[in-house]
């Protein structure tokens, strides 16, 4: 059994984030997928709203195979933890294999007891729109014993921070949106006294 380990700081979660899920499913007998709470970044929404959110955007997916599941259990500060429960939870049934956007390929060697994660999981790579592969990381990766892959494909070109910096609804999915205004997050992007109203 072949599991993708999709773990997102989702905030919020984008098209772009539907998009890589799909595209999984195609891939993967199982995607498990959760919100976390990046070390690397500051949140501006609670885990539990983003949790909310993701669990929507997996629901207006159309999987023909069924095959995409909120593990919000897997979640973890520290993703050497999460892989570990990863490995309880499926024992030794499943190919484990870590998703990352190219966005943090370079950050990678700064993670919690990053030699250990890679002799735990395998990596896939996927490319996001601005953020190109370097090789000189991919080849550092492989020199520590890590076992890494490209994706053939790439995400859209969108983006959690484009959506909290400029407020583009169409980085997100209409359920999303729904959420966002319904709670007032991310001060519904009241940027305009038109969209003060939806708030």
């Amino acid at each position: 059994m072949k599991i993708a380990l999709f773990g997102t700081s989702a905030d919020p979660p984008t098209a772009g984030h539907q998009a890589i899920m799909s595209w999984l499913s195609q891939h993967y007998d199982w995607v498990a997928v959760w919100a976390a709470d990046n070390p690397f970044k500051s949140h501006q929404t609670p885990l539990e709203h983003r949790v909310a959110m993701l669990q929507l955007l997996i629901a207006d997916i159309d999987s023909p195979r069924h095959n995409i599941g909120l593990e919000q259990d897997l979640s973890s500060f520290r993703t050497l933890e999460t892989v570990e429960k990863a490995i309880r939870r499926w024992r030794n049934d499943a190919e484990l294999t870590l998703v990352i956007g190219s966005d943090l390929l370079s950050q990678l060697p700064r993670w919690y007891r990053f030699e250990d994660l890679l002799q735990q999981v395998q990596l896939l790579v996927v490319q996001r729109p601005g953020y190109v592969i370097d090789e000189f990381s991919l080849e550092g990766i492989r020199m520590l014993g890590g076992k890494i892959a490209i994706a053939s494909f790439t995400g859209p070109e969108v983006s959690s921070t484009a959506y909290r910096e400029h407020g583009d609804p169409d980085a997100l999915t209409p359920p999303v949106v729904a959420y966002i205004h319904r709670e007032h997050l991310y001060k519904c992007q009241d940027t305009t006294k038109e969209r003060l109203q939806l708030c």
